[in-house]
């Protein structure tokens, strides 16, 4: 269940195509890679995810335990989950500097999880840095928010 745990804590959001990762120098590309972030969560490409993950990553879930890596990689790529497509609402991709930016969203992710259902509603701030030519994320940080009524 460690996985699904995850999943249901962790970030998501973006179309399914996962994007090239783009070389650092403006928002633009910045933009690009949390694009191509949240498309390899949704996507489950554990490659795309090692690459893209930093290995000193810092991950709050929703209850406010603090992961690594691994755990964050292993929750979004279990073999028996699935994601339905998400949409972001009030997205922010915000540049700090040359090194720096972060991406922050609201969302509801869905999906099934070891055959059961599951969907919770998210906001979450992802927290890149430059790392060589690309980008990659240094910390995570989910807070779950209550489904309205629909």
């Amino acid at each position: 269940m460690r996985g699904a745990t995850a999943i249901l804590l962790a970030i998501v959001m973006a179309p399914p195509a996962i994007a090239a990762e783009a070389p650092v120098g403006t928002g633009a590309d910045l933009a690009s890679f949390a694009d191509a972030f949240d498309a390899a969560q949704i996507a489950q490409d554990r490659a795309a995810l090692e690459r893209m993950v930093a290995d000193d990553l810092v991950f709050i879930d929703g209850s406010g335990k603090r992961y690594g890596k691994a755990f964050f990689i292993d929750g979004w790529t279990g073999p028996d989950d699935d994601y339905d497509p998400v949409m972001l609402k009030d997205r922010i991709v915000l540049p700090l500097g040359e090194d720096a930016g972060l991406a922050s969203a609201e969302t509801i992710l869905s999906g099934r999880s070891a055959g059961k259902p599951f969907r919770v509603r998210i906001r979450f701030t992802d927290i890149f840095r430059r790392h060589g030519d690309s980008w990659q994320v240094a910390y995570i940080h989910v807070t779950r928010m209550t489904i309205e009524q629909e």
